[in-house]
C-alpha cells in the first residue's frame, strides 16, 4: 500500500535567521542585503511583523569568515564586528549595560558566553565609588549557568537582575546551533530580538527579549554544533558538487597538477539533475529541504541525530571569545587598543 509521509513536522535545528532565508525564493516580509565590510561578509535581514521563517521580527546581522587563528582575518573580524555592534546599540554617554553570558562552562560547545564574560571590562563598582573614567561607560556581567545545574530559569535569574540594577540595555552570548557545516564556528550572528535558550538543540527555555525584559536585548550568538542530520545532508550535497566538478574539470590540462587540492565548492558549478538521479536515484530527485526532512526520519525516531562539534572546539571557542569580548568592549567604551 502506497502511503505519503507527512514530513512537514520534521525541523532541522538551526538559529540563524541566514539559513532559514537562504531556504526561501520568495519571502513575505522579510528583506535582506549582502555587504563586503573591512574584508568580512555581513548579510543582513530584516523581519517584518508577518514573515515565513518563523523567526521575532527585528534585524539579523550575520559575519562570515574563515580561519580565526589568523591573526590579520582575526582584526577585520573584531574591527567589523565593532563598528556593527557600535551602530546597533546606539548608545548616550550615561548608558549603563549588563552583559550576560549564557550557556554551561563545563561542556566546551556551550561555554562561548561564560568565557566572553570573563574578558568584560566590568565598570558599576568605579561608578559607585565615584572613580569611573570618562572614557568608560557603566558596565555590569554575569553567567547564569543553566537550568540544569540551577534549577532556576535563566530568564528568571536575568530578569530578577534587571529589576534590581536597572540597566538601559542587555548584551546576551550564546552558543548557537547551524544547518550549515560550512558557517560551523566561523559565523556570527547580532540581532536585536533577543534569544531564546536552548532552541537550536530542541531544549527551548523562555525566551530574553524586549518583551520580557523591557529594555533592549542585543544578541550575540556562534554556531557550535550542527546535527547528524545537516551533516548527512551537507555530505550528500558536497558529492553532488563533488561530481559536477570532476566532470567539469577532470579533462582540463591546466588543472592536472593540482585537481586533487582544488576546493571544488567554491567553484562555480552546478548540478544537474539527471546527475543526482545517476548517483543516488530516487534520493537524487529531492530537493535540498526533502532530503533533510528524509535524513531526520530515518535518523530521529533511532536516536541517532546527534548534535556533533568539531574536535578542535575547545581551542577554536578561545579564539571566538577573546574576538566577541574585544568587540563588546570596543563598542561600548572609548578605547582604541585592546
Amino acid at each position: 500500500m502506497n502511503k505519503e509521509v507527512d514530513m512537514s513536522k520534521y525541523q532541522i535545528r538551526t538559529d540563524l535567521a541566514l539559513d532559514c532565508v537562504e531556504e526561501k525564493v520568495k519571502l513575505k516580509g522579510v528583506s535582506h542585503k549582502t555587504d563586503i565590510i573591512n574584508g568580512i561578509k555581513v548579510t543582513s535581514v530584516k523581519l517584518e511583523n508577518i514573515n515565513e521563517l518563523n523567526k521575532k521580527k527585528g534585524k539579523y546581522i550575520t559575519l562570515e569568515f574563515e580561519d580565526v587563528t589568523d591573526a590579520k582575518n582575526r582584526d577585520k573580524i573584531i574591527k567589523t564586528l565593532t563598528q556593527v555592534l557600535k551602530k546597533m546599540l546606539n548608545l548616550s554617554a550615561d548608558s549603563y549595560g549588563l552583559i550576560v553570558g549564557l550557556g554551561n562552562d563545563k561542556s566546551t560547545p556551550d561555554c562561548l558566553g561564560p568565557k566572553v564574560i570573563s574578558d568584560i571590562i566590568v565598570t558599576n563598582h568605579l561608578y559607585l565609588l565615584d572613580e569611573l573614567s570618562s572614557n568608560y561607560k557603566r558596565v555590569s556581567a554575569f553567567s547564569p549557568g543553566v537550568m540544569g545545574e540551577t534549577g532556576i530559569e535563566t530568564s528568571d535569574i536575568i530578569e530578577s537582575i534587571v529589576k534590581k540594577i536597572k540597566p538601559d540595555y542587555l548584551i546576551v552570548i550564546d552558543s548557537l546551533a547551524s544547518k550549515s557545516i560550512e558557517r560551523l564556528n566561523k559565523t556570527i550572528q547580532i540581532t536585536d530580538t533577543g534569544i531564546q535558550p536552548g532552541s537550536g538543540i530542541g531544549n527551548k527555555r523562555k525566551e530574553i527579549s524586549y518583551d520580557t525584559l523591557k529594555i533592549p536585548v542585543i544578541a550575540i550568538g556562534v554556531p557550535t554544533v550542527v546535527d547528524a542530520t545537516v551533516i548527512v545532508s551537507n555530505t550528500i550535497n558536497f558529492i553532488y558538487k563533488n561530481y559536477a566538478f570532476n566532470k567539469e574539470y577532470m579533462n582540463d590540462p591546466k588543472s592536472k597538477l593540482t585537481f586533487n587540492n582544488v576546493n571544488y565548492l567554491k567553484k562555480n558549478i552546478k548540478e544537474n539533475l539527471n546527475d543526482k538521479r545517476e548517483l543516488l536515484g530516487l534520493v537524487g530527485t529531492l530537493n535540498e529541504m526533502e532530503l533533510e526532512k528524509l535524513i531526520y526520519e530515518v535518523l530521529n525516531p533511532i536516536g541517532y541525530n546527534l548534535m556533533v562539534t568539531p574536535k578542535e572546539v575547545d581551542f577554536i571557542i578561545q579564539k571566538l571569545s577573546d574576538i566577541i569580548s574585544i568587540s563588546i568592549n570596543k563598542s561600548i567604551h572609548d578605547i582604541d587598543k585592546i
